[in-house]
């Protein structure tokens, strides 16, 4: 069996020409170089280095080459995996993160940037879906509205309040009963939108949906243009305008809790750690 050590030896004596300036580069003694080298010509089959004697250099056989050859491309492949543990180590690796839109509007751009900062090598690839399902199997981390069955911790509460043009309502919080028959503008009923409209249905009060899009921008653009109000949690209206008036509902809907998920028992690299700390840091800000 070829050991690295030894293929280190070879190429150094290649490199220097004698077993002596060989054993002064790697801090051997002669004797241990001539050992290793004569464990890799019984390995090999055949001498390794033609040995003239004097002060002339060793000379490498047509045998020793070959070695010497695929010895080499192991010793460079041995280098990059240990480049690659000390980079994964230090957080300069790759992460795989789930999301979906609310959170890549506000709590995913404070966690990449801090990756950023203190990782500027490291490879992010983020991959944003609506769905009740959560796939998790290719990723590191996943952000979701709901609990499951894999490993994670909750993030925080995001309470829902009624979007609406200023002075539809009066000012202050609005009967949950109005909503019975308003018109309303909302996401498909999915994720927790589902939760929303079966916790209406169950307290027999029954909005008009008029439009239903994925898109948070679009929704508040048909508030604003009068076809309905919303029901939207707040980190979706996380920076309201003048065109806009947010009221609080009594009682209220219950809050869509925000989770970041990870494959059940899977242990984290230093990367997704960290990126576990910021999101903890970023959602303690938005709470």
């Amino acid at each position: 069996m070829y050991e690295l050590r030894h293929l280190a030896t070879l190429a150094a004596v290649a490199d220097e020409g004698s077993f002596g300036r060989a054993a002064s580069r790697l801090g051997y003694t002669q004797s241990s170089v001539s050992q290793q080298i004569a464990v890799l010509e019984k390995i090999a089959g055949g001498a390794l280095f033609d040995r003239p004697g004097g002060p002339k250099p060793v000379r490498i056989t047509p045998l020793g080459a070959v070695l010497l050859e695929h010895g080499r491309d192991l010793l460079r492949r041995a280098d990059e995996m240990r480049d690659g543990i000390e980079r994964f180590r230090a957080g300069d690796s790759r992460i795989d993160i789930g999301t979906f839109q609310t959170v890549s509007n506000t709590l995913l751009p404070r966690v990449i940037g801090g990756l950023r900062d203190a990782h500027p090598g490291c490879d992010i690839r983020l991959f944003e879906e609506e769905t009740d399902d959560p796939d998790l199997s290719h990723l590191d981390l996943m952000f979701f509205d709901a609990r499951t069955d894999d490993d994670g911790l909750k993030l925080l509460d995001d309470p829902y309040f009624l979007v609406a043009r200023p002075g539809d309502f009066e000012p202050g919080p609005v009967p949950l009963a109005a909503l019975d028959g308003l018109p309303l503008v909302a996401h498909p009923a999915i994720c927790h939108q589902a939760v929303v409209e079966d916790f209406l249905r169950a307290r027999d009060i029954r909005p008009q949906f008029v439009f239903r899009t994925e898109g948070n921008e679009a929704l508040l653009a048909m508030v604003r243009a009068g076809l309905g109000a919303a029901l939207m949690p707040r980190l979706a209206v996380l920076r309201p305008d003048e065109s806009l008036a947010l009221h609080e509902l009594a009682p209220g809907l219950p809050p869509r809790e925000i989770f970041l998920l990870w494959q059940a028992g899977r242990t984290h690299s230093p990367l997704a750690a960290h990126a576990i700390e910021l999101a903890l840091k970023a959602a303690a800000d938005l709470s």
